[in-house]
């Protein structure tokens, strides 16, 4: 049999699969040694990046300057340049992490901003990328109207703010942050908020079946994360006692903003062994690696580092594309992770002002991005590849797991490549193209 093979073997093997494609005519004798060409369309797994920066561009939010031709809008980006970012972040990513922080979407109580969020879902979903809300529940950014009701009033908005949101964006966003950072949720003490006041008279638990249950019955296709950026034995307490508790958990959400410093792999992944335990998908939700100065190690809580400038650096760039390119392989190389996404693509309008961006803040790329790139759509990608079927019309497909296009004359179908194992497909040539 004709074997298309592509860079996916320096992959892990569970990252790997094939599929047997037979072409046939419409009499259904199979076509011999016909040429197909194969590529690949999407990874299975999801490379994600947030998307915060393009709610402007996805909205044609413009306003004439003074030449009456752009404007400034998100970082000090205009329309011009976030269209030139838009074509990177394509170039890398299948997954968007939206903005829903409840404070900045529903300042006023009643108004929410539905309509931006959803025109940049779709903008996301038109380019075939998968949309993540982020997040439904969180005691930070939140709604500063909540300070002036009781606590059934707060619980009642909060139940009543998702029903709303995850009803209203099924379909376009149907993965969610439930809830999170809900380790430190009830003793909060930067700020005063309506939903710390609440998660302290109720408890974590009863606030993580509050968040999943309501999401759970807007829209039962959704996959639900619990998220947090406490790795230590308090978040796998949680965990343990959620689940005994019967409430239904999708995957784990783990935040790894690295600031002061790369961990290294064997810290990263003991970190994913403890919580893979539990037998559920662990995402990587909020990655980043510096390209210049790092924090002190003394800095516990990273929004308390600010300075006036934080540059790359050209040896700080280097040591981010290679950390990228290990913190990548080894999470890849774990079973249980599914997803990786890196918090922001470029440094203008970076969180914290840092350097941890693939881009400059002018839109150059920086080294990290070509390793990355490197990755995702070099070894782990098959390229448009030409073969010929055998003499039984047959052509097998090897590679990373994930979408691809068969293509014979002007027919063309897609095929999947899956955990499941070898999949039969038949490309009928001339009656549509589509496997069977």
């Amino acid at each position: 049999m004709v074997v298309i093979n592509s860079l996916a073997r320096t992959a892990p093997a569970h990252r790997r699969a094939h599929a047997r494609i037979l072409v046939r005519n419409a009499d259904g004798s199979p076509l011999a040694s016909t040429e197909v060409g194969v590529e690949q369309v999407r990874h299975a797994f999801g490379f994600g990046n947030i998307g915060f920066d393009f709610i402007p561009l996805a909205n044609r939010e413009v306003v004439p300057d003074a030449s009456a031709t752009r404007v400034e809008t998100f970082g000090g980006a205009s329309i011009d340049q976030l269209e030139s970012l838009a074509e990177q972040w394509l170039e890398l990513f299948n997954t968007a992490t939206l903005p829903f922080y409840w404070g900045r979407f529903e300042p006023v109580r009643g108004r929410p901003d539905t309509e931006r969020l959803r025109r940049t879902a779709q903008w996301f979903r038109d380019r075939d990328v998968a949309v993540k809300g982020h997040p439904l529940v969180w005691h930070t950014v939140t709604a500063p109207w909540l300070l002036d009701l009781s606590l059934d009033e707060v619980e009642a908005a909060q139940r009543h703010r998702i029903r709303r949101d995850v009803t209203e964006f099924a379909g376009l966003i149907d993965t969610w942050d439930a809830i999170n950072e809900v380790v430190i949720m009830p003793v909060f003490d930067r700020e005063e908020n309506g939903i710390t006041r609440l998660a302290f008279d109720r408890g974590r638990i009863a606030m993580v079946r509050m968040a999943f249950e309501e999401a759970r019955a807007s829209n039962p296709n959704a996959v639900l994360l619990l998220n947090d950026w406490d790795l230590s034995s308090a978040y796998e307490c949680l965990i343990e006692g959620v689940l005994e508790a019967g409430i239904t958990i999708d995957a784990l959400g783990l935040q790894t903003h690295m600031h002061q410093g790369y961990r290294g792999e064997d810290e990263i992944l003991a970190i994913v062994d403890r919580f893979a335990r539990f037998g559920l998908p662990i995402h990587m939700t909020e990655s980043t690696l510096l390209s210049g100065r790092r924090m002190p190690p003394h800095i516990t809580d990273l929004n308390d580092y600010r300075v006036s400038e934080w540059p790359s650096t050209p040896e700080g760039e280097e040591q981010q594309a290679s950390e990228i390119t290990r913190h990548y392989r080894s999470l890849v190389g774990h079973p249980a992770v599914r997803s990786i996404t890196y918090w922001g693509l470029t440094d203008n309008g970076s969180w914290l002002g840092a350097p941890g961006g693939l881009v400059r803040a002018d839109g150059s790329p920086k080294p990290s991005f070509a390793a990355l790139r490197g990755l995702i759509k070099g070894e782990w990608w098959l390229p448009p590849t030409e073969a010929r079927t055998d003499e039984q019309g047959m052509v097998e497909v090897s590679g990373f797991l994930g979408d691809y296009r068969v293509t014979v004359g002007d027919e063309s179908g897609t095929v999947a490549l899956t955990v499941a194992g070898p999949a039969d497909y038949t490309l009928t040539v001339d009656r549509g193209g589509s496997p069977a």
